[in-house]
């Protein structure tokens, strides 16, 4: 048995449990045994392997081994920030972009916005961040942030991020512009309507620069999926650099 499950609360002195939908999945649908040897990560950037020592009802305790932590990553952090479409398109873009290493969505709040990331909303995309990262292999979780408007967002932009405005009018995005020495890299997409005037002049006028993803236009979670693949793809080619300090 290979299965990853979630752990809420790391591992301490040898042991860890399972509880919830997560011990119910290994307990009642994968069947497990005492004995059985699955992998727990608890969203830290840290995986364990670990041996079923006790099933109970709606807990499993588990025996666990030495600690693997990630490697280091390479290149600047990738945000995406971005005002979510309505329903499962909200749940597909939040998998997609945990598959292709995101570190931060920011949910945006605009003019003309078509969903709202309530708590509820914010909880159910946790969980599916969650989903992907057991799926996928990754061991730190997506950080889902609060909603925030792009003003609120610019206000409190790093100073050394590289801003990139998805825009069908934009440049063509390709390293060279991703790069530009950014520490960080904090890419907006707006709603099916687009940025409004004011919204995009903000932007452009807080340093950031309006890319385009390809010549046709896009729906908000393909562009966000576009360019969160775009980024990932400098990234492991290391052609998006961290600078050195």
């Amino acid at each position: 048995m290979s299965e990853r499950f979630f752990v809420a609360t790391p591992p301490h002195a040898g042991r860890a449990e399972l509880h919830g939908d997560e011990a119910r999945h290994l307990a009642r649908v994968l069947r497990a045994a005492v004995g059985d040897e699955v992998r727990l990560f608890a969203g830290n950037g840290v995986e364990w392997p670990a041996r079923v020592l006790r099933i109970g009802r709606d807990t499993v305790e588990l025996e666990t081994g030495t600690a693997i932590p990630d490697p280091a990553r390479s290149g600047p952090a990738v945000t995406i920030a971005v005002a979510l479409p309505k329903g499962e398109r909200q749940k597909w873009l939040v998998e997609k972009i945990t598959e292709l290493g995101v570190e931060r969505l920011i949910p945006l709040a605009t003019t003309r916005g078509v969903a709202e990331a309530t708590g509820a909303a914010r909880a159910r995309l946790e969980r599916t961040v969650i989903e992907a990262c057991k799926q996928c292999g990754r061991n730190r979780l997506l950080d889902v942030a609060t909603p925030r408007s792009v003003t609120d967002l610019l206000a409190g932009a790093p100073a050394d991020a590289r801003l990139l405005i998805a825009d069908p009018h934009g440049m063509p995005l390709d390293a060279t512009v991703a790069a530009h020495g950014a520490a960080a890299i904090l890419g907006l997409v707006g709603p099916e309507g687009g940025f409004t005037a004011d919204e995009l002049s903000a932007a452009t006028g807080a340093g950031g620069t309006p890319v385009s993803l390809g010549q046709h236009v896009l729906r908000v979670e393909t562009a966000a999926v576009a360019l969160a693949a775009r980024l990932a793809y400098y990234r492991e080619q290391n052609l998006v650099d961290t600078p050195r300090r």
